[in-house]
């Protein structure tokens, strides 16, 4: 991780009231994809991780039975809380935790993220996606900033300064490692894409969360 937990926090609360209306049409299509393949049930319990202002999380919730948005940014949370009070969503709960940490207990039959986790490192990012394992979810669909191919350095669709994306053969891997299948890759852009696991179930338990 470029850096740490409190400055990711902060850089993204300073930002917040702008968040929504910065995104690119990558990010967007990014987002559309990850709804689409998470395509709760009614009695599913989504968590969306890195739930940002909420857009998963508020997008998915008249299909699912409880959606559970967790992040480290209060400022963030705080955008997405305003949002859910305006559309009315008595089904979806925001709270301050981690990838590592998501501060929640409880069931998660399908998880979410969208361009999030490439702020940590990779090995960082697979224990993340070991926490996301415990869960035992159906399934779990992550959309980010990926490399599909040799990233061009002139263009960078990210920060490098503070964000660390790694290839589609590392997060692959760490899915697979994990207990996931992998359904489904889709290609946004030669850096953005979105992976969908079906958990396949190795018996670990939940672990030790960031």
């Amino acid at each position: 991780m470029k850096r740490s937990i409190e400055e990711h926090a902060e850089r993204f609360s300073q930002k917040a009231d702008e968040y929504d209306d910065s995104n690119t049409q990558e990010y967007r299509a990014c987002a559309g994809l990850v709804i689409q393949h998470a395509a709760p049930e009614s009695s599913d319990v989504v968590l969306d991780l890195g739930t940002g202002t909420g857009a998963i999380a508020l997008a998915l919730a008249p299909d699912a039975d409880r959606v559970v948005g967790r992040d480290i940014s209060e400022g963030m949370l705080e955008e997405a809380e305003r949002k859910r009070e305006e559309a009315a969503l008595d089904n979806v709960s925001f709270g301050t935790g981690s990838f590592r940490e998501p501060n929640y207990d409880g069931p998660a039959d399908v998880v979410t993220s969208n361009f999030a986790l490439h702020h940590l490192a990779d090995e960082e990012k697979r224990e993340a996606i070991e926490v996301v394992a415990g869960f035992e979810p159906r399934r779990f669909v992550l959309g980010d900033v990926m490399f599909f191919g040799e990233p061009d350095p002139e263009e960078p669709f990210y920060s490098p300064e503070v964000d660390d994306p790694a290839t589609v053969g590392v997060l692959a891997d760490a899915f697979t490692d994990a207990g996931f299948a992998i359904t489904a890759v889709e290609h946004v852009h030669p850096q953005v894409g979105v992976l969908v696991g079906e958990y396949a179930g190795d018996g670990r338990s939940n672990g030790t969360l960031e």
